[in-house]
């Protein structure tokens, strides 16, 4: 397995053929030179990380990982860094040792917009996300978000914000939406059931159908609850659900299809290839959120 922080290959057997493995930090332009040097690569999910299939693979990606990382990316850094320098930021949330570092509080959006900064990549172990002198152009000009929504989600920010809803009919649906959703429980139509351990698409994520319970749908918690899921041709009974592994999501085939209006108003389907990566990225965030809960304090 590799991180966002790597940059090496390896030799790798492939389906049974010769082949290597390349991993370095995203960036949209490299991948696009990437894909015309090599066409017959492949991303893998599982391994996070290019396959190239051939016999000669290895070397031909140390030529051009040397060639195409080199140079350029050393020039690249030390004009980010000198533009840090003449302009730099100052706050809390961001220190400079041999990159950026960026500690914030937990927040969606900031992990949207790292993820937008070319070779960003999160540190799971000192759990900072690190960013490189060469991208400091693409991260000052989202720094404003970035920073906004940090502040945001400041504990005490989200307190006040929790206190001033407490009461309010939102807040009561909110609650009462949780309530439903710790139940484990989906509607389902009883004329169209989703299959048994497989990985589906619904109307609250990607789960994993473990039993029908054959007990009928109320319409009108149905509506309340899952106002997607339709009710119209076929009575709704309850099936119960796990969320699926990140390891499950990365094994489960996509669809080429995009689901039908039919599919949808049923309130289930079969995933697209980018639902399962949206899928595999947040299981794989609840994963190591709950590994590092495991973890002893030092």
């Amino acid at each position: 397995m590799t991180t966002a922080g790597e940059i090496r290959t390896e030799i790798r057997a492939t389906d049974g053929q010769a082949g290597a493995i390349a991993a370095f930090p995203y960036d949209r332009l490299t991948v696009e030179r990437f894909r015309q040097a090599f066409p017959r690569a492949r991303w893998s999910d599982d391994l996070r990380a290019w396959v190239v299939p051939g016999k000669t693979a290895e070397r031909r990606l140390d030529r051009w990982l040397g060639r195409e990382l080199s140079g350029v990316l050393v020039y690249a850094d030390q004009r980010g860094r000198d533009a840090f320098a003449f302009d730099p930021i100052q706050s809390k949330y961001l220190t400079v040792s041999d990159g950026f570092e960026i500690r914030t509080p937990f927040s969606r959006t900031i992990q949207a917009e790292l993820r937008e900064v070319p070779w960003a990549w999160w540190d799971s172990d000192k759990r900072i996300w690190r960013v490189p002198f060469r991208s400091w152009e693409d991260l000052r000009r989202r720094w404003p978000t970035i920073e906004a929504a940090a502040v945001r989600n400041e504990p005490e920010q989200r307190k006040t914000r929790r206190d001033a809803k407490r009461g309010s009919t939102e807040w009561a649906i909110a609650r009462e939406d949780a309530r439903e959703r710790r139940k484990r429980r989906y509607p389902v139509p009883a004329d169209a059931l989703p299959p048994f351990d497989a990985v589906v698409m619904t109307m609250i994520g990607s789960i994993i159908v473990t039993d029908i319970a054959g007990e009928l749908v109320e319409a009108e918690l149905a509506q309340r609850h899952y106002p997607g899921v339709s009710t119209r041709n076929s009575p709704l009974v309850w099936a119960t659900w796990r969320r699926p592994s990140h390891d499950e999501l990365v094994q489960t085939w996509p669809s080429r299809q995009s689901p039908t209006e039919v599919e949808i108003s049923r309130g289930w389907w079969a995933p697209t290839l980018v639902e399962l990566r949206r899928e595999r990225r947040k299981a794989r965030s609840i994963e190591r959120a709950a590994a590092t809960r495991r973890e002893p304090s030092p």
